[in-house]
């Protein structure tokens, strides 16, 4: 609860900061303040405790991910400083409603009331929204906006359709409560149905097929900052969200739950990788991989008692690698009309920083060693095993080499072809949020107990 409390403390403050006309101020004492309550965060790993009639629940599962959510939104406001560059008066609001976005993200995490939970979603959602149509001057983010709007409420209306239905078979909000009668032998039809429509709204969120229609169009027409955003913090949160849901409620003992995960992790991972290899914008083509992602996450879902360990690796592991990668895309196409391939063509010649930077990111997507994308992927398929999915896996290997073919198709544009332009400048903030986002990845990827030990 402290941890809630300052982040939207910091929020607030941001705000006061624009009236006294302190604008310069607002991006280093966010990451400051940030950096403060990852500490404060840090701080409760080992204290469980419930707040307010269990309906903020703190535990190493809430903390770590919390932990996780506060690192990426560091590097995100980090990245605005050169991105809002051009709308200085905006300032305060844009960093203001990251800030809020990660109140709600740790809301999600943290809830143990489905009370709690949607009113997470909500400030989460609503805070999307205002991002992917801040550029009111550009068509393509109106149409992101309004998009993602009307998808995002259907979907917020399913999820509050569904905890009706759970409300109305248990008589209770409480996630412990829940917890224990879901386990009993008889339980009304009510139940399973809200869970149905509960899993089918998170599903939404996390962009995996067949509800991943607005991703494409939504990543690309959305401001490049906004696209980061979702494509890391919006995923990673919705997966453990899900997942925290899904355990709490004992989803994993029926049996025909456990084939629609399998399905839907198999269409999204086949479905984002085939699509992803057709396309020449570049945050398009991420957001087909978020797709396949989303796939690959899932997996953890065929074995709950077991598998938050390795959720919050490959989670780690794709944030930080898709942070790296949209810091070189911030500085690439930065004034430019799109985001295209041939905005790359000879980064290796201009810029060999980034471009190794880049080719990092990408190869830890792909399941590349020495990068944890590899290790997360090793991890997740030995649990699917063990739980009895090798069909799964299967369809994941051959999906990994599949992603090889478009990831790499970028990095031989930057280092075979010829450079349209040499850029100047060397922004301080991303060349640091780049580099200290792959190296976070490397050293996880070399001392993977760093992150598999926190929720063994």
């Amino acid at each position: 609860m402290t941890t809630l409390i300052a982040i939207i403390g910091l929020g607030v403050l941001c705000l006061i900061f624009e009236i006294f006309d302190f604008r310069k101020a607002i991006i280093p004492i966010s990451i400051i303040g940030l950096l403060a309550i990852l500490g404060l965060t840090v701080s409760e790993f080992n204290s469980p405790a419930n707040y307010y009639n269990n309906m903020i629940v703190v535990s190493k599962f809430s903390v770590s991910f919390s932990s996780l959510f506060i690192v990426l939104t560091i590097f995100l406001v980090a990245l605005g400083h050169n991105f809002y560059d051009n709308h200085q008066s905006k300032l305060s609001d844009y960093i203001a409603i990251k800030i809020f976005l990660l109140s709600g993200a740790v809301a999600m995490v943290s809830f143990g009331n489905l009370a709690m939970f949607f009113l997470g979603i909500e400030i989460l959602s609503i805070s999307l929204y205002v991002l992917a149509a801040s550029n009111r001057v550009n068509v393509k983010s109106n149409e992101a906006g309004m998009k993602y709007f009307l998808m995002g409420s259907f979907a917020s209306g399913i999820i509050l359709f569904g905890i009706c239905m759970i409300y109305g078979a248990m008589g209770s909000f409480d996630i412990v409560e829940i917890s224990d009668m879901s386990q009993s032998a008889e339980l009304p039809i009510w139940f399973p149905i809200g869970i149905v429509l509960v899993t089918i709204g998170m599903l939404f969120k996390i962009a995996a097929v067949p509800f991943h229609f607005w991703a494409p169009d939504v990543y690309e027409g959305s401001p490049t900052l906004t696209t980061a955003l979702m494509s890391t913090l919006a995923k990673v949160v919705a997966i453990a969200t899900l997942y925290k849901l899904l355990s709490s409620m004992h989803a994993d003992i029926n049996y025909s739950f456990q084939i629609v995960v399998v399905i839907v992790s198999i269409a999204s991972m086949t479905f984002g990788n085939i699509m992803a290899l057709r396309q020449v914008n570049v945050k398009r083509m991420l957001a087909f991989s978020g797709i396949s992602h989303a796939g690959f996450m899932l997996m953890t879902l065929l074995s709950l008692s077991t598998s938050a360990g390795s959720l919050l690796y490959y989670t780690s592991a794709y944030a930080l690698s898709g942070i790296a990668a949209f810091s070189v895309i911030l500085y690439v196409c930065k004034n430019r009309e799109n985001e295209d391939v041939v905005n790359f063509h000879g980064l290796g010649k201009t810029n060999p920083l980034l471009a190794a930077i880049l080719t990092g990111s990408l190869l830890s997507m792909a399941g590349i060693p020495i990068f944890a994308g590899f290790f997360a992927k090793l991890v997740l398929f030995s649990q699917t095993i063990q739980a009895g999915y090798l069909v799964v896996v299967i369809f994941a290997v051959i999906n990994s080499i599949i992603s090889v073919g478009y990831y790499f198709k970028l990095i031989l544009a930057m280092y075979t072809k010829e450079p349209n332009e040499t850029r100047t400048g060397k922004p301080f903030l991303i060349y640091a949020v780049a580099v200290v986002a792959i190296l976070l990845n490397i050293i996880i990827g070399l001392f993977p107990s760093l992150v598999l030990d926190l929720l063994a």
